[in-house]
């Protein structure tokens, strides 16, 4: 079986920054996709999904448009299955992916160093699709996203029955390169199945 490994980078990332990883991750006979964000960082640069300012009465419909837009690049890839992953704000955007209608096409997801942004929306899109594997991956020492709120993300997952495959590590908000072989294994299980 062929496919396509979807991976988003994080706020302030790079679409150019993503591929290394995603190549070192990307199972056998498989392609990488790694789209980027299209609104530039105004301090930080790179790129975001969305940014968040105070007291901003439109961030709703910002991340919904982030949605919108990544959803449609998606459908454009050729047909076949996806796994769908990401780091920090990307990891956010993959695990929404469920809620659309490429969700039949996902055989999993991998999530590094995030956390859910509309448990609710989640929740009931998984009440009402098949259970996939999820690989996660998390810092203890995470200050961007603490591991507790990452914790109640993938909480989500195992109160529907989903498979997790946890990673942690004792570092920061970051991908622990310690346990890339891990990481690429679980990726791989999830095509094995």
């Amino acid at each position: 079986m062929s496919g396509t490994l979807v991976m988003l980078h994080g706020m302030s990332g790079t679409s150019e920054k993503m591929i290394p990883l995603a190549n070192q991750l990307v199972p056998n006979d498989w392609e990488v996709y790694c789209p980027q964000a299209t609104i530039s960082h105004p301090n930080l640069g790179g790129y975001a999904w969305w940014i968040k300012e105070e007291d901003d009465i439109n961030y709703d419909n910002y991340v919904l448009q982030a949605y919108d837009s990544l959803t449609k690049l998606i459908e454009e890839l050729p047909e076949g299955p996806l796994i769908v992953g990401g780091f920090s704000q990307g990891g956010a955007m993959a695990s929404m992916m469920m809620e659309r209608n490429i969700q039949d096409r996902i055989l999993g997801l991998v999530l590094i160093g995030t956390m859910s942004i509309n448990t609710l929306g989640l929740e009931a899109a998984m009440s009402n699709i098949w259970q996939r594997p999820v690989v996660w991956m998390h810092g203890e020492r995470d200050k961007i996203i603490p591991i507790s709120v990452a914790e109640k993300h993938i909480k989500v997952f195992e109160k529907g029955g989903w498979k997790v495959i946890k990673l942690r590590h004792q570092k920061g908000h970051m991908v622990d390169i310690s346990q890339l072989d891990k990481l690429k294994t679980s990726i791989q299980s999830i095509v094995s199945q």
